[in-house]
Formats: structure tokens, C-alpha cells, sequence
């Protein structure tokens, strides 16, 4: 049988740590412009309780998001061992395109994927380089996009990077900027026959919701009285887009399962998209219960967000990345191991990838 299999992976990680205590400076407002006079300190602490997150992690000022896909793409070439010319397609997901520090523009022609083809020497011209935009799910969908790609008959090996610099589109006096973070993580594709492992992708499911919910997540002026309306920051209404997710993502996660024809016993792992913890866990927990289950089995939600923060389309593949190579405590993966991908965000939109490892 044929199957779309991860043959290959790699991540970026940048090296300049932001920690929880150096927003205690910052002086925050709410989306109406009023200043928010609970003690800094304060709003910190609450931060960790609300997400989990102590720390994140920002590009040095020399690389832009098509630099860190490029690092995460070579990665995840050698880690697979496949020719790089051999490459049909490279699809790179992400939101706001290379934002060169200390400026406000979004650069993204060419695109991310064809700078990255370019950084990678590959000769190929039958290799076709895209990005896809669909918010915190890019990557996902990406990996989706692929599947159908070789299904078709449209290729047999693909490139999938997520990749992302929101510190370059943050507003400092928004208390969600504390959530967000940089990176990139790389997936090397390929259709081929699995034999009697059944290896791959078993099953996908996508939704968007885009009437109510689409201005959830959004791009506005900052939240400082008299800021400039030209200038544009990441904007978030993170209490909806809390209660979006616990209430239509398990229900999207579970549509995935069932269409894969996998039993929620037969899951090992999630890789749930790591935008915060508290709402993750909860995610998880609502899945179960669609299946009267009230407990949740112990170490199937491998995480990172305490220590990465919120790098949007790049949480998933950097996140799968260190657990396969055995870079996250209590975490691994087995040959036959049933997996779930899943992700929300900005649109609103949900995914979801069941793999069998």
C-alpha cells in the first residue's frame, strides 16, 4: 500500500531567550486603549497560570522567516538522505512573510518557498516551490496539500516547512504578545510503498469557520492610545479564540479519527498545536469525553510551549521534530505508533492529520 511517510525532519530554534520577567517593563492596554493598571508582576504570574508559558524564543536581528525555513529545510534533507534535486515540490507555510527587523513591510515576493529553494542550490526546475497562508494550521494543511499532490500523481517527494518571525510583528503594549515566539520545522515527504507497516498518512480532515469567527485573530493598530493607524501589529481576541477551540476543535480532531478508521484507544500521541497549554489540555480532555472517556492516558501530549512559546506554523514540525529525536523528556515514538496532528487558528480554521508512524 502507498502512503504519504515523514521520511526526514529538522527544526530552527532561535537563541535569544525571552523570558516571562522581561515584559515586566512593558507597560500593557487593552484592545480599547485604556491602560491596564493591575501590577505588572501580577499580569505575568497570571500569563504562566492562563498558558504554561515561562519563556519563548526570538530570531537574532540577521534572519528573516525564509533564513530559519532554509536551516530547518537542510535539516530535515540530510536527516531523510534523499537527493535535494530529487524534490518535486517545496511548500512553506506561514503568515506574515520575511519582516526585515526594524521595519513594518511584509516582503513575500518571491515567495518564502522559492528563497528557500534558492538557499538550498536546488537546480530543478520541475520542482515547483509555493506557500500556503491558512493561519497556525498552515503547516498541516501543507502537509494535506502534499498527500493530494502524490495521490494525483503530481509527485512522489515533498518539502513542508512551517515557518514564522512574529517577534518582528508584535505591539510590546499588547499583554498576547507575551504569547508569541519564533521558529520553523521541516518535513521531507515521500509517497511509497509501506508494505505491511501501513506507515503514513491514514487520514485528513480541514475546516473553516469565517462568518462569526473571522476576525478572531486579526492585524490592527496598537493598543497604546494615539498609535499610529498605519502601523500594524498582530492582533488577538484571545478570550474567542479560547472558547472557539475547546469547543470546535475536538469535534474536528474526533472527524479525523473516525474517517481514519483509528479507535481513540489505538492513539499513542498528539501533536497538538502549541499556542497554550491550558487550552490544550482541555482540547484533549474534550476530545476524550466525545468518547465517554473521562480520563486521558497518561504522556500522549508531548509539549513545548513553556519553553517555545507560540511560533504559530511552526509549532507542530518543530515539536515532532525533537520528539522523534528524543529531545523532549518522557516522550517517544514507535515503528506502528498512531499519531495525531491538529491545529486552529487564524481564519478560523481547524485541521487534522491521523499518521501511523
Amino acid at each position: 500500500m502507498f502512503r504519504s511517510v515523514i521520511i526526514g525532519t529538522g527544526c530552527y530554534i532561535p537563541p535569544e531567550v525571552k523570558k516571562n520577567s522581561d515584559f515586566i517593563l512593558h507597560q500593557f492596554y487593552s484592545e480599547d486603549h485604556r491602560r491596564i493598571e493591575t501590577p505588572q508582576e501580577i499580569l505575568v504570574q497570571k500569563f504562566k497560570e492562563i498558558t504554561g508559558i515561562e519563556e519563548r524564543r526570538y530570531v537574532p536581528p540577521n534572519l528573516n522567516a525564509s533564513d530559519i525555513a532554509s536551516i530547518a529545510a537542510k535539516l530535515a534533507l540530510d536527516d531523510s538522505g534523499i537527493d535535494p534535486e530529487s524534490l518535486d515540490e517545496i511548500v512553506v507555510a506561514h503568515n506574515f512573510g520575511n519582516v526585515i527587523k526594524h521595519t513594518i513591510q511584509i516582503d513575500c515576493v518571491p515567495s518564502l518557498a522559492a528563497r528557500v529553494k534558492h538557499d538550498l542550490g536546488i537546480v530543478n526546475s520541475s520542482c515547483i516551490a509555493y506557500d500556503v497562508l491558512f493561519g497556525c494550521p498552515g503547516w498541516i494543511l501543507a502537509l494535506t496539500k502534499a498527500d493530494v499532490s502524490f495521490k494525483a500523481g503530481a509527485a512522489k517527494r515533498c518539502l513542508v516547512i512551517g515557518t514564522e518571525t512574529l517577534s518582528r510583528v508584535l505591539d510590546d503594549h499588547d499583554r498576547d504578545s507575551m504569547i508569541f515566539s519564533d521558529g520553523a520545522g521541516a518535513s521531507v515527504i515521500e509517497y511509497r510503498d509501506t508494505g505491511e507497516s501501513g506507515s503514513g498518512i491514514l487520514g485528513s480532515g480541514a475546516q473553516s469557520d469565517s462568518l462569526n469567527e473571522l476576525f478572531y485573530i486579526y492585524v490592527g493598530k496598537s493598543n497604546i492610545p494615539q498609535s499610529d493607524p498605519n502601523v500594524r501589529y498582530m492582533k488577538m481576541k484571545g478570550r474567542k479564540v479560547y472558547d472557539y477551540a475547546i469547543r470546535r476543535v475536538p469535534e474536528a480532531m474526533k472527524a479525523c479519527l473516525d474517517k481514519s478508521g483509528v479507535a481513540i484507544q489505538d492513539l499513542k500521541k498528539i501533536f497538538i498545536h502549541q499556542a497554550n497549554g491550558k487550552m490544550d489540555v482541555s482540547i484533549v480532555s474534550h476530545l476524550y469525553k466525545l468518547y465517554d472517556l473521562d480520563t486521558v492516558p497518561e504522556n500522549i501530549l508531548p509539549m513545548s510551549v513553556h519553553w517555545l512559546g507560540n511560533s504559530s506554523v511552526a509549532t507542530i514540525p518543530t515539536l515532532y521534530d525533537l520528539v522523534r529525536k528524543g529531545r523532549v523528556e518522557n516522550h517517544e515514538l514507535k515503528a506502528g505508533d498512531i499519531i495525531l496532528f491538529a491545529s486552529v487558528g487564524a481564519g478560523m480554521n481547524i485541521n487534522a492529520v491521523c499518521y501511523r508512524y
